[in-house]
């Protein structure tokens, strides 16, 4: 079962991660039809040793080679330029949480609650059989359900990068700049990213694990600080 899950994507748990996996699939249907196009004139080329000159050196069939891959590059670029935007625009946000990355942990500041903030360190120490190996820390990043949070993120060393993929989120950490990126998950639960920024000797030891929540939760756990 989880080498059958290694060659898929992981369940989206927000909208522009069901939006991801929607223009994956469509990329993919586009791709095919290009390859099936291909090996349709491979194969022609293969069985007839004496190629058609108006086929291969018309006016009208080079105009349709010119055409066609201009046409194949639109239908993928307006797709994702939309998706590209919605990532980055902040629809009226409920709250900011800023991620700053550094050799080797993450950590959060909860600004507009208190000024909460808590470092993120990788668990050495597994006692609970739940707890996944590597993957696993000691503080986790909580974000209200269904609510637009704007995330900022950088670093205060080197470039990380912060990411979550079940979210749809892949945002570069970079000395001295402020990124962001809009969250809006639509699904409780708890979600497991990593740096993906080979960003030092212990590269692989700064997961990321982002827990959501209805509401109330989240606001006793602010609380609770």
């Amino acid at each position: 079962m989880s080498i059958w899950a290694n060659l898929f994507l992981q369940d989206s748990n927000s909208l522009i991660m069901e939006m991801l996996v929607m223009f994956h699939d469509y990329a993919m249907i586009m791709i095919l039809m290009i390859l099936v196009l291909i090996f349709y004139f491979l194969i022609f080329m293969m069985y007839n040793k004496i190629i058609d000159r108006y086929l291969f050196e018309g006016q009208l069939i080079e105009v349709i080679w010119t055409i066609l891959p201009m046409l194949f590059l639109l239908f993928l670029a307006f797709p994702s330029l939309k998706i590209l935007y919605l990532t980055d625009e902040i629809f009226n946000p409920y709250m900011s949480v800023k991620v700053l990355g550094h050799q080797w942990y993450w950590s959060y500041e909860y600004s507009d609650f208190k000024d909460v903030s808590f470092d993120s360190f990788m668990m050495s120490d597994f006692k609970d059989k739940y707890m996944i190996r590597l993957l696993d820390v000691d503080n986790r990043m909580k974000l209200p359900l269904n609510l637009n949070v704007r995330v900022l993120i950088s670093s205060l060393d080197v470039i990380h990068s912060f990411t979550v993929p079940s979210i749809g989120v892949k945002v570069d950490a970079i000395p001295g700049r402020l990124n962001q990126i809009n969250m809006n998950i639509n699904r409780p639960g708890v979600f497991f990213g990593q740096c993906s920024e080979i960003c030092g000797v212990n590269h692989s030891f700064m997961p990321i694990v982002l827990e959501s929540n209805n509401i109330k939760n989240f606001l006793n756990w602010i609380n609770s600080f």
